[in-house]
């Protein structure tokens, strides 16, 4: 099983993310954000944010 909150884990999501929606047309922003420890997973983790809606991106950011 991958582990998507690792900073390998993470950067391999948003490469995947990112490739997906390019294939469909679409150029969405997805970065890594650090969050450093959490006691209740008991260890660091790395965060995806992106400038999309409920997962999906806006319709303005169509690649024509």
């Amino acid at each position: 099983m991958s582990d998507y909150c690792n900073k390998d884990g993470a950067a391999r999501l948003e490469q995947k993310i990112a490739d997906y929606w390019r294939k469909q047309g679409f150029e969405v922003n997805v970065e890594l954000v650090k969050e450093g420890f959490v006691s209740t997973m008991r260890s660091a983790r790395t965060d995806l944010r992106s400038n999309m809606v409920n997962g999906m991106p806006q319709r303005t950011q169509q690649v024509v």
